[in-house]
């Protein structure tokens, strides 16, 4: 009977440690599924979805044409992203004047010149300004486009091109759908400036200016400094709505000779520098009145002298002053980096050349 027992006891203590082994049907986890997304859906789908929602859907006047063609446009607005930009009734303020071209020459050998808006009186300023530099000892232009407007007129683009590239060479083209070209652009002079060129480029610098930028970048004609372009260099439309409202859509795209369309659109810098809009702003702004040298370069220490002392003046404490007032929160000077790293090519790059390993024979 005791045997029995503990034989009836080990079999029922085996099954239990099997079944305890043994996972239970409810204890394995699904493979999860990826949630759908309207890329799964084929044509089929598309058709049939909205009919079925509006048929069964709680609140039919959330169905409504208008509503719906709302949805529509909304999704083609997020999907199309700067591709297609709807725009406020055009008020009967005046436009903004366009920036204006802006030349200077620092430390006595580099040339800066910011083209402003790539109008055809800036392309003349640009030009008298290159021919200029033939009697001048300058070592580098500096191009700065962060300071230009939006525009479609690639073919003053083309213009500035043609200043720094051979003549005959092509450019770049417009493509509209299905990449059919729809004007081709070449240099169509010869190039007035051979020297050393760099290029000043951010998110601001768009659509015909960042195709000035890709085009002198693909000749090898200029080093890029600074953050990448709007990635728009696209030709748009302007189409009215019935309430005024604008749609913007963009019938071409600029593409550099050969270059592939599913290429990015955006110009990335040689040589990246971050600097805030707002901080590029108020330089340019400032630099209306007083040299954009001040934004580059530092001043030397002010000290002790004669005169001073002669006027009843320390330089020196009210430099010490100034940089106390800093400490205590006030508002630093503002330095544009981004000219600042183009300025320190152009003197590593003269540097260099002047080595006699590197000197030309």
């Amino acid at each position: 009977m005791l045997r029995h027992a503990l034989t009836l006891s080990l079999t029922i203590a085996v099954a239990t440690s099997a079944l305890a082994q043994t996972p239970s049907p409810t204890a394995t986890a699904a493979p999860s599924a990826s949630p759908p997304t309207l890329q799964t859906l084929d044509a089929v789908d598309l058709r049939q979805a909205i009919p079925l929602i509006k048929e069964s859907y709680f609140n039919p006047a959330a169905l409504t044409e208008p509503e719906l063609n709302r949805a529509l446009l909304g999704g083609l607005l997020s999907s199309l992203g700067r591709s297609v930009i709807l725009l406020p009734p055009r008020d009967s303020s005046p436009p903004p004047p366009p920036a204006s071209f802006y030349r200077e020459i620092m430390a006595n050998h580099i040339a800066y010149l910011r083209l402003g808006d790539l109008t055809r009186e800036q392309l003349q300023e640009m030009d008298s300004t290159l021919r200029g530099l033939a009697s001048k000892k300058i070592d580098a232009v500096i191009l700065d486009l962060r300071d230009s407007a939006e525009t479609n007129d690639f073919g003053i683009a083309a213009e500035f091109a043609t200043r720094f590239i051979e003549k005959g060479r092509p450019l770049f083209a417009l493509r509209g759908s299905g990449g059919k070209e729809i004007r081709t652009f070449q240099a169509e002079q010869e190039p007035i400036y051979h020297g050393l060129l760099i290029l000043l480029i951010d998110e601001e610098t768009v659509g015909a200016t960042e195709t000035l930028a890709a085009c002198l970048r693909a000749f090898d004609r200029a080093i890029l400094v600074g953050q990448k372009t709007a990635g728009r260099p696209l030709n748009y439309v302007d189409r009215p709505l019935p309430s005024g409202h604008i749609l913007r859509i963009a019938v071409a795209q600029a593409m550099l000779t050969n270059q592939p369309a599913q290429s990015s659109k955006n110009v990335l810098p040689d040589l990246p520098v971050t600097q805030s809009m707002a901080e590029k702003h108020q330089i340019f702004q400032q630099g209306l009145t007083k040299s954009m040298s001040a934004f580059v370069f530092e001043t030397d220490r002010p000290h002790l002298n004669e005169a001073a002392l002669l006027s009843g003046t320390n330089p020196e404490i009210d430099a010490a002053q100034a940089g106390n007032r800093a400490r205590r929160g006030e508002a630093p000077a503002l330095h544009d980096p981004v000219l600042q790293r183009a300025v320190d090519v152009v003197t590593s790059i003269g540097v260099y050349a002047k080595q006699p390993s590197n000197s030309p024979p």
